[in-house]
């Protein structure tokens, strides 16, 4: 005999069972990145939109060149990149898109959980970073700006310029937010 508990229990094991079902990066979608910057090309107004971000292991995120502005790159801060300090996870791939002209996009799967702080190489100093964080907040990009000051292995490491420094979003707002625009252009 049916009863309603036994058709709610029913319910609810099926309805648990169909939350339960891993999240595939494919079910993630590619979340934009535009890469901005004043329309005369004179560099002094640019930023990445969103600038802080919080995705998913397994997700992909795209930059943008925006029409009608500068070029620009994204770059992960790691010493393979003009031997800039390490601010992604150490399990973590860097990658640098070289010059994007506009119009061209180009993109990054993150399958290591933690921060990832980048940068434009041609507009570094003036503020223009990003930082996205992949499930939880960890790893070198979670610790402070001169975490590696006296480590013989980073005596050649660039540090993250002052502009920089002051454009990243904290942690805790990307964690609450989400997402966080960037500076208006």
């Amino acid at each position: 005999m049916l009863t309603r508990r036994t058709l709610l229990a029913a319910g609810g094991a099926i309805l648990a069972g169909g939350l339960a079902r891993p999240v595939r990066a494919a079910d993630l979608g590619i979340v934009e990145i535009r890469m901005r910057s004043d329309r005369e090309g004179a560099g002094a107004h640019v930023g990445f939109d969103p600038i802080g971000l919080l995705v998913s292991r397994g997700q992909t995120v795209r930059w943008i060149c925006d029409e009608g502005g500068n070029v620009h790159t994204a770059t992960a801060y790691h010493p393979a990149n003009d031997h800039h300090s390490l601010r992604i996870p150490q399990a973590a791939t860097p990658w640098d898109s070289d010059f994007l002209l506009p119009g061209q996009s180009f993109e990054v799967s993150f399958e290591v959980e933690g921060v990832y702080d980048y940068y434009c190489r041609p507009h570094e100093h003036a503020g223009m970073v990003g930082r996205i964080i992949v499930g939880q907040p960890t790893g070198p990009g979670s610790l402070p700006f001169d975490y590696f000051a006296g480590r013989p292995e980073a005596r050649d490491w660039v540090p993250v310029p002052a502009a920089a420094r002051s454009a990243f979003p904290a942690l805790a707002e990307i964690m609450r937010r989400t997402r966080v625009p960037g500076p208006a252009v």
